[in-house]
C-alpha cells in the first residue's frame, strides 16, 4: 500500500472545492487524453479551478478543466478547454447519475494525479455549502489553529 502511494505525484489540486462543497463520496477515474495532453499534464500544467463533471448520455465528462497547450506540440495540438471522458464503472456512473438528479448534488473535481503514469481524476459528490457554513468552517480552523498555538507555547515554558 505504501508502495502505491510513493508512486503517485500530484498534478493539480482544488482547493476551492472542499471550501465551497460539502464532498460526500470520492471516486478515482481515469481520463481519456490524447498524446498532447498528457505531456501537458505531466509537466503540471493543469488547472481544476472551475471544472465540474457531468454525466451524458452514460458517459461522465469533466467540463471546464484546462490542461494547458503543449510547448512542443505541432498544428495538431489540443483545445485546453475542451470536455474529455473520465472512465468510471457503469455501477459507478449509475450512482453518480441518481445522486446528480437529486436536487443540490453536483460533481466535481478534487486532485488529478499521475499513478504508474497514468493520468487519474478523484472525483467527489458533492452538496453546495451555504454562506454560514463556510464561516462555521472558518472558525473552526482559526479555534483550532489557536489551541494548537497555546498547546505548543506551554510546551516551551
Amino acid at each position: 500500500m505504501a508502495d502505491e502511494k510513493s508512486s503517485e505525484k500530484l498534478v493539480a489540486s482544488n482547493r476551492k472545492a472542499r471550501h465551497e462543497y460539502f464532498i460526500e463520496e470520492t471516486y478515482e477515474a481515469g481520463i481519456a487524453l490524447t498524446g498532447t495532453e498528457i505531456q501537458s499534464v505531466r509537466q503540471g500544467r493543469v488547472s481544476l479551478g472551475d471544472a465540474y463533471a457531468e454525466v451524458r448520455n452514460g458517459e461522465v465528462f469533466l467540463v471546464n478543466s484546462h490542461i494547458a497547450e503543449y510547448d512542443y506540440g505541432n498544428r495538431l495540438n489540443h483545445n485546453p478547454r475542451r470536455p474529455r471522458k473520465l472512465l468510471l464503472h457503469k455501477v459507478e456512473i449509475r450512482r453518480l447519475d441518481s445522486r446528480v438528479r437529486e436536487r443540490g448534488y453536483t460533481i466535481v473535481p478534487l486532485r488529478m494525479y499521475l499513478r504508474q503514469g497514468l493520468a487519474k481524476v478523484e472525483i467527489g459528490l458533492a452538496r453546495g455549502k451555504k454562506m454560514w457554513d463556510k464561516r462555521e468552517d472558518i472558525a473552526k480552523r482559526d479555534a483550532q489553529r489557536e489551541i494548537e498555538r497555546t498547546s505548543k507555547m506551554s510546551r516551551r515554558d
